[in-house]
């Protein structure tokens, strides 16, 4: 059984069919690369796997746990909130709280998620608080920027803001981080920091699934590769199969254009 299973995910937004039957697996540890042109639906998916959306159909699981099965009753805006927890997300832009520094951006979710609906003594709750602010300073310095960690998201470059997004997302320990497009908002002297952050990340028991529009990143990071197109998975296969020699004629056009530019 895979780590990851996405079957026959629809996603329709009125009129306009945005997924039409997204079905893929993913191993733990693997690191999924999505690309495809505007459009293609990459994000729609994220966020269906991130229940920020809900699919019209289909099944997601995790770990052998079904996250998501369109055959049952809507889940309550709480449960929704659980099943997040399985996954973690790093936006495009950033979406840090302006008022809070590197270390309470950080802090601020395990921190709610620790206590909400709990009756805590005043000591029990400082030591949740340490263990909570121990952790996200060394997650704070896994990314590089301990010595930033009093600082607020004003004072900091688009780059270092996206690597405290990472740090924030790490924080709640998903089963699988997703990146959607997290160097598109970045000037291109930023963009190689945060994909360094993305490939030390890489490890046997991280899984990761990356929208990214960086082809060169795609290719040297993933151990597998989607191609969407039109809200389908039109390719699907290693770096080596979908870069080196794609089946699909939409999946070549695509790559000839991007690595053309």
């Amino acid at each position: 059984m895979a780590f990851l299973e996405v079957r026959g995910i629809f996603k329709d937004f009125g009129k306009t069919k945005v997924l039409k039957g997204i079905d893929f697996e993913l191993e733990k540890g693997e690191v999924l690369a999505i690309i495809g042109s505007s459009g293609s639906g990459k994000t729609t998916l994220l966020r269906c796997l991130n229940f920020l959306e809900t699919p019209d159909k289909g099944q997601i699981v995790v770990n052998g746990d079904v996250l998501f099965d369109s055959s049952e009753p809507p889940y309550s805006d709480r449960e929704k909130r659980e099943k997040r927890l399985h996954f973690g997300l790093v936006f495009q832009s950033f979406n840090l709280f302006p008022q809070m520094n590197v270390l309470q951006n950080v802090s601020l979710a395990p921190g709610l998620h620790e206590t909400s609906g709990r009756k805590l003594t005043k000591q029990e709750k400082g030591n949740i608080f340490k263990n909570i602010e121990d952790n996200a300073m060394q997650l704070i310095d896994m990314v590089g920027l301990a010595d930033k960690a009093k600082n607020y998201p004003c004072q900091l470059s688009g780059g270092q803001q996206q690597r405290v997004a990472i740090a924030r997302a790490l924080a709640l320990k998903p089963d699988i981080l997703c990146f959607d497009e997290p160097t598109s908002a970045l000037d291109p002297e930023l963009t190689g920091e945060v994909l360094r952050v993305i490939r030390e990340l890489k490890s046997s028991d991280r899984t990761m699934i990356v929208v990214t529009h960086e082809m060169n990143f795609a290719r040297g990071v993933a151990d597998k590769v989607i191609f969407m197109a039109d809200g389908i998975i039109e390719e699907i296969g290693t770096p080596d199969e979908v870069f080196g020699n794609p089946k699909s004629e939409k999946t070549k056009g695509f790559l000839e254009k991007s690595l053309g530019d």
